[in-house]
Formats: structure tokens, sequence, C-alpha cells
């Protein structure tokens, strides 16, 4: 047999499914007799409210839909962790979608959501979205929005995101004040705001003391698959790196066992950094230095920008941008 219904509970006791449905909530019309019996039996017999046939009845839902690119990623799975945190304590649903970087799966993934009722959306665009009619969709359909970490600048709603360019610009001074001068950058999608950012801080923290920007220095390196490419080529260079800033640990996990296996030291020869500050930092020889991206925090903050939009606390008209600042944690792989 499946799960009971207030109608079998009901039918099983003699009752009318709106005492039982009253009972249940412990209304005082009914006998405390009556409420404990009735509760007795929906618990013997493992009874589970219909949630979303009480929220079609009542029109309120408390589901919030969320869309990532990565789920395997550490830090997406910190946000995930926040957002799941701030979401519960609040006693909101949530129903997550990973689009897997993928455009078509992001415009399905909104459209599940919309058609699910969900009360706010918090998202995090892929790599490849070039076109937004679909974020825009869920705005006209009067859903709440919210972006994090990768966020979508055509559209006019709220954002949370890293401090990324000073994140970028903070780890490349210290490679440099550290006596390194040909930094790679090993970077992402221009398209994508989070890279760009990272670029200019990149850029401006060299200009500040006065190295040159060097085309050649600066790749779209952003996967294991890139890594394995991009970097044995960059080690060809002359002059060669003597530092690579990456766009995340994993890429930078990868820069260092590629450079080892090329018969460099690190960080004698080149010095490595990463960004997001995962759990790979620590089991890397030597471990690496990277910037903390404050993931869990990021996800705490824009489910409760959401949480506030839905329920009318946060009445600011227009954008609001929150910033989550970053932090440099250095290790063992840099000078």
């Amino acid at each position: 047999m499946g799960q009971i219904t207030l109608k079998d509970i009901a039918k099983a006791l003699n009752l009318s499914p709106s005492t039982v449905s009253r009972a249940m909530k412990n209304h005082p019309a009914i006998s405390v007799a009556t409420r404990k019996l009735v509760q007795a039996y929906a618990e013997e017999h493992k009874y589970k409210p219909n949630t979303l046939a009480m929220q079609l009845r009542t029109n309120k839902n408390n589901t919030i839909g969320v869309i990532v690119p990565e789920i395997v990623h550490y830090f997406f799975s910190t946000v995930l962790s926040g957002i799941q945190y701030e979401a519960e304590s609040e006693g909101y649903n949530l129903l997550f979608c990973h689009s897997n970087e993928d455009y078509e799966r992001e415009v399905r993934s909104v459209a599940t959501l919309l058609d699910a009722r969900v009360c706010g959306i918090l998202a995090s665009q892929s790599k490849s979205t070039d076109k937004f009619d679909h974020f825009q969709e869920i705005i006209d359909n009067d859903v709440h929005l919210v972006f994090f970490d990768r966020i979508c600048t055509g559209i006019n709603t709220d954002k949370v995101v890293v401090d990324d360019y000073a994140g970028a610009f903070h780890a490349v001074e210290h490679l440099i004040e550290t006596g390194c001068s040909r930094i790679a950058f090993l970077g992402s999608t221009p398209s994508m705001p989070i890279a760009n950012n990272r670029r200019m801080g990149y850029e401006d923290a060299l200009r500040k003391h006065k190295l040159p920007i060097d085309k050649q220095m600066s790749r779209i390196c952003d996967t294991i698959a890139l890594a394995r490419e991009v970097i044995p080529e960059m080690l060809l260079l002359d002059p060669l790196p003597d530092a690579f800033f990456c766009i995340n640990d994993e890429v930078a996990a990868y820069c260092m066992q590629i450079a080892k296996s090329a018969g460099f030291k690190i960080p004698d020869d080149i010095s490595i950094c990463g960004f997001t500050n995962s759990y790979i930092t620590e089991v890397t020889e030597p471990t690496l230095t990277t910037v903390d991206q404050h993931g869990f925090e990021m996800g705490k903050v824009a489910a409760r920008l959401l949480i506030n939009r839905i329920e009318g606390k946060e009445t600011k008209q227009g954008v609001i941008n929150r910033l989550i600042k970053t932090e440099l944690v250095v290790k063992n792989s840099t000078r």
C-alpha cells in the first residue's frame, strides 16, 4: 500500500475527513480524545501531509528554486550548503536544478521551476549562456530572482557577488611582492563578469608595480581538460612564467602537478596561486596558496535577500548588490 491520506484515516476511524484534518491541526473545536486518536493513527501509519496539494489549496508556496552550473565544484557545493542552512531555518523547501554549464538545460530548469510554482529563484548562470530571455521570464511571471556569483548583467534584479577584482588584485600583488615578475593568468570565458573582474584585478596589480601586460601570459584555462593542454604550452614560453595565478583551485592543483612533472620546483622556480580555498589546497604538495571566496556566506546572504523579498521585508526599490569580501590564504605554493 502507498502513503495513506486524510480520507484513509477518516474511513478507518469512522470520522469525517474535515474532522480528521482539524484534529491533525489541533483545532480546539475537536475533542482532545479525538485529536489524540487521529494523531496516534496517523503516526502509526506514517501519514505525511501532501504539501503540494496544501499549497495549491492555500495558494501559498514556500519552495525556492536554485539553479547551479556545477555541483561537483567545491565552491558551488559550499554555496548550496549556505542556501540550505538559511532557507530551512526559515521553513522553506528547496528545489535544485543543475544546468551542467549548458544553456539549453538552464532554459529547461527555469521552465521546470516556474511550472512548480516556486516563490523565488536563486540562479548562477552557465558559461555558455549568451541569451537571457529565460531569466527575464522569471521576473515577468512576478517570481523573485536573485543571482549569485555568476550574474547576468543584462537582467535588472538583485545580485550577490564575490569581490573578484580585489581577490585577484591582492593575490597577484602577493606574487609580485614575493619576487615574481612574469606572472601568467589562467582565466575563464571573458563574457562572464567574474572572469573579467579577476582579469582586471590581475592586470591592475601588474600596472601598479610597473610590470608589462603580456597577452601571451593570459589564457583561457578554467577546466582540467584545458589545463592539460594549455599549461605544458606555457611552460615552453621564453621567458618562462615564474608564477601562475589560476581561476580556480582545480586548475591550480593540475598546474602544480604538470610543472612538477616537467622538473620545476614549487615555489622556488614557479609560484602557484588558486582561487576558492577548497579542500584541495590542503592535499597538494606543497599546500596551495589561494583566495577564499566564502561560499557558505554567499549562499546564506543570497537566500536571506531572496526570502526578505518574498516576505516583503526588503522594500528597497531597484537592484540590491551585495558584495562578499575575499581573503588571501597564503600557504606553501608561493615564495
